[in-house]
């Protein structure tokens, strides 16, 4: 699914009037038929129901919602926080058309009612529109909000976000819900902005599909329909050396878990065979923990580990988890990065090239790096904010010729060609050690088959997440564990019937 900016928005709003001979004011009442229909179908006519508007359509849409839900019985009062001087045409139509007795003007000495935690605030004070910080009785509104008990729905998005860029220190309405109109914003799948839209709701407006179809963006929400064209299917007369081979090169002193999680799941992802490179001591570990890889090892102080024409055996090579930083593992990152085999690097190799800038450039092509936020600032540097960030991402992806996951609620999928695909799977009980080293896995496994470093990426980060739902649908997010994820990645699969 695409995700635009706002003027994009604008102008797909634009072509749907034009093409389907509408009138802004008729667009303006299926969003609010739509976002009237999603409150009605939560609230009952019990639920006291303050909206609060602003000058522009979005108040227009706030206005129009509050008449509708009056006509269902609905106890809906209006306060509209500007000048009726102010008001946009659709906004003044739809103030025109407001039922007698429930506008309340706000002034700048008006007393605010302080919803209490059984009622429902709907702010439709701004929306994609806002082009300046919040000032006035508009920002005096918002605070107000922000201080009551009641849930808030959004309309479109909340009250001083903006669209595509991050919102510094300027007030910001924070919502229990926000009803996204056809489209997702970008600024929900940002950490630092996401939050306070609470729940997005993508509700239907009906925009001209071949408008949405022309609109080019380099960002996308990944749908399930995305991966199930991804999957493919396995041939009935198929043998294991059809689906790669991966080294695995992980493990060290007290975390050789990460290795047997990262094997167990790059295993359970598909990968015909799985050889995990570790330490001597952890070789028992491996051959009882994952009896189904194979294991080869290394010595303290050996002198030679491992060779870089060692590895073009090998389908896929996965390096990092719980590797360690010592002097045997920067020998293997720095071997890695001297074979022409492209890698998946998480964790301890990140921190390791983190540590050594200069290797940065002898990263393969096509290789994955998977850093979550705080070892991509080790990797890139500081942002100053997270949209600043994701420029960063996107930016190192296309300059190295490689695809980063940035992980977090909505991982971040950086290619090298300047797209960028969020993630929209996972839950918060993926926030225990371990589900790193097995995205790895995955990974790795994916690429074993054959699978390009942009398709395992996020057909990788799909199932990684997708399988955590279902492993925190049955054990819930408090208690799961990374090997309860693994264990689910069959149902994530199962799930699209390939």
């Amino acid at each position: 699914m695409k995700i635009f900016n706002a003027s994009q928005i604008r102008q797909i709003d634009a072509l749907t009037l034009k093409r389907q001979s509408l009138t802004s004011l008729e667009l303006m009442e299926r969003a609010a038929g739509a976002c009237a229909a999603w409150i009605c179908s939560r609230y009952d006519t019990g639920t006291k129901i303050f909206v609060f508007c602003g000058p522009g359509n979005n108040g227009g849409d706030g206005l129009a919602i509050a008449r509708i839900l009056h006509s269902r019985g609905y106890d809906a009062g209006v306060w509209l926080a500007a000048s009726s001087r102010a008001l946009s045409p659709d906004c003044q139509a739809n103030l025109d058309r407001l039922p007698p007795g429930i506008l309340h003007p706000v002034q700048e000495d008006s007393e605010l009612p302080l919803p209490g935690k059984k009622e429902l605030v709907i702010d439709a004070l701004f929306g994609t529109g806002l082009n300046h910080p919040p000032a006035g009785i508009i920002a005096r509104t918002m605070a107000w909000i922000n201080q009551g008990a009641a849930p808030v729905v959004a309309i479109d998005m909340p009250s001083g976000m903006y669209a595509d860029r991050h919102p510094g220190g300027q007030p910001v309405v924070r919502a229990a819900h926000t009803l996204s109109l056809e489209t997702w914003k970008l600024a929900f799948l940002i950490p630092g902005t996401g939050e306070w839209a609470g729940s997005v709701h993508l509700l239907p407006l009906g925009l001209d599909p071949g408008a949405l179809k022309e609109t080019s963006t380099p960002f996308c929400l990944t749908d399930p329909g995305d991966i199930s064209a991804l999957i493919t299917p396995r041939p009935p007369f198929s043998h294991k050396g059809d689906f790669g081979h991966v080294l695995l090169i992980a493990g060290s002193y007290g975390k050789m878990g990460a290795a047997v999680l990262s094997a167990r799941a790059c295993l359970r992802s598909g990968a015909g065979l799985v050889t995990c490179l570790v330490p001597e001591k952890g070789y028992p570990v491996i051959q009882t923990a994952v009896p189904e890889a194979m294991c080869i090892t290394y010595a303290p102080g050996q002198d030679e580990m491992l060779r870089p024409e060692d590895l073009e055996k090998y389908d896929a090579i996965g390096i990092g988890p719980g590797l360690g930083e010592g002097p045997e593992a920067t020998r293997l990152v720095r071997t890695a990065l001297e074979g022409s085999r492209p890698l998946v690097i998480d964790a301890d190799g990140l921190n390791l090239i983190a540590r050594h800038p200069d290797w940065m450039k002898d990263i393969p092509p096509a290789s994955i790096l998977t850093p979550h936020p705080g070892e991509f600032e080790r990797l890139f540097g500081k942002s100053p904010d997270p949209f600043a960030r994701l420029d960063l991402l996107i930016r190192q992806a296309a300059e190295n010729r490689i695809h980063i996951l940035l992980k977090g609620r909505y991982t971040a999928i950086a290619c090298p060609d300047g797209r960028c695909f969020f993630n929209p799977t996972g839950n918060p009980g993926m926030a225990t050690g371990g589900t790193g080293d097995a995205l790895t896995g995955i990974l790795s496994g994916l690429r074993a088959q054959g699978y390009s470093p942009e398709h395992a990426a996020i057909l990788g980060a799909y199932l990684h997440g997708l399988a955590g739902d279902f492993a925190a649908a049955a054990l819930s997010g408090n208690s799961m564990l990374a090997g309860d994820l693994i264990e689910n990645l069959g149902a994530a699969f199962k799930s699209f019937n390939n």
